[in-house]
């Protein structure tokens, strides 16, 4: 896990000219079908990287962007019409999971578009989509995704920049591996022993970070034994606020745009009840403040972040006595009907 979270930012570069490439003949037939509303079909780790491409193709690309269960498809046969102007993104590392495959089957069927942003670009979805975006993060042998995870995060953002044609992003999706390299570096020792000694914490995010604190909690849940429960910083007042007490927890991811309003009294709040607030950036506040490197873009930064929580989950699993590459009771590859 902490090898293959480390070379993420080198499969970047390596291959940024090829992932270029396959964006823009993304991006040019998504123009080309002219889409009145996007959705998602993903599980797992997968399905945390598609709650990202929502806020993204929402902010950026002003589409409705909505999740869409693949069970609809594959267990209520209860595919709509009205799909067929929908582009519906297929999200997997394996590309073999029986459910994805019969969703993408039957969108076909309805007349949508469909693409599928895969690790393993010689798989059954591969086969059944119109278009293969791969996102390049090569091998990947811990059972917790990592490097995967974040090539598809950058593949979405290389994918939006050339569909919007939006010089700023494509130059931020560019600079990226540099941006990784700079946030693994990064010291959190300080946020290793609050979170191995708890038995329960809250992970924050809002927006392009939502998707983040979702993943961000799935990880110490799967690799350190951790029960992690992921929520909106716009949600959490609305009762989960209640369990938050002294000791208690509380890591926040950021968002590094007008989703952050109101955060740094979130913070607050947080500490005067006696949480702790463990943060993931600077300029909120907070007891721990877990450094990243500055000038990124609102749509890279969260990619960096959970970059930088991966090494961090390691570190954490192994102070619990766990081996975050041999979780307990998974597998790398789950085939949901």
């Amino acid at each position: 896990m902490f090898r293959e979270a480390a070379e993420a930012a080198g499969r970047l570069r390596v291959h940024r000219d090829g992932a270029a490439a396959r964006a823009r003949v993304a991006a040019e037939a998504l123009k080309r079908f002219d889409p009145a509303f996007v959705a998602t079909v993903a599980r797992g780790s997968s399905d945390h990287a598609a709650t990202f491409a929502k806020y993204l193709i929402e902010t950026r690309v002003r589409l409705p962007t909505l999740s869409y269960a693949p069970s609809i498809s594959s267990l209520y046969e209860a595919t709509s019409d009205k799909l067929a102007r929908a582009a519906i993104f297929f999200l997997s590392q394996s590309g073999r999971s029986p459910d994805l495959l019969k969703s993408a089957q039957a969108a076909g069927e309805a007349g949508a578009l469909r693409i599928g942003l895969l690790n393993d670009v010689e798989t059954p979805l591969a086969e059944a989509v119109d278009i293969v975006v791969p996102v390049f993060a090569g091998p990947e042998l811990s059972v917790a995704a990592t490097k995967s995870f974040i090539a598809t995060l950058a593949a979405l953002v290389a994918l939006v920049a050339e569909w919007t044609d939006d010089a700023v992003l494509r130059e931020a999706w560019r600079a990226l591996p540099e941006g990784l390299d700079a946030a693994w570096s990064q010291d959190w020792a300080e946020a290793v022993a609050p979170l191995a000694q708890a038995d329960n914490l809250f992970v924050l995010g809002r927006g392009l970070t939502l998707g983040i604190a979702h993943e961000a909690a799935l990880k110490l849940k799967e690799t350190a034994g951790l029960h992690a429960e992921a929520f909106s910083i716009a949600e959490v007042a609305h009762g989960p606020m209640a369990l938050a007490g002294r000791g208690f927890p509380v890591l926040i991811f950021p968002p590094h745009d007008a989703a952050s309003e109101g955060l740094s009294d979130l913070i607050a709040a947080l500490s005067a009840r006696g949480a702790v607030t463990l943060v993931a950036g600077e300029g909120f506040g907070g007891d721990i403040i877990l450094k990243l490197p500055s000038g990124l873009d609102p749509a890279t930064a969260p990619i960096a972040a959970i970059q930088r929580f991966y090494r961090l989950a390691n570190e954490v699993a192994l102070a619990r006595g766990f081996d975050p590459d041999r979780p307990p009771f998974l597998s790398k590859v789950t085939e949901t009907l």
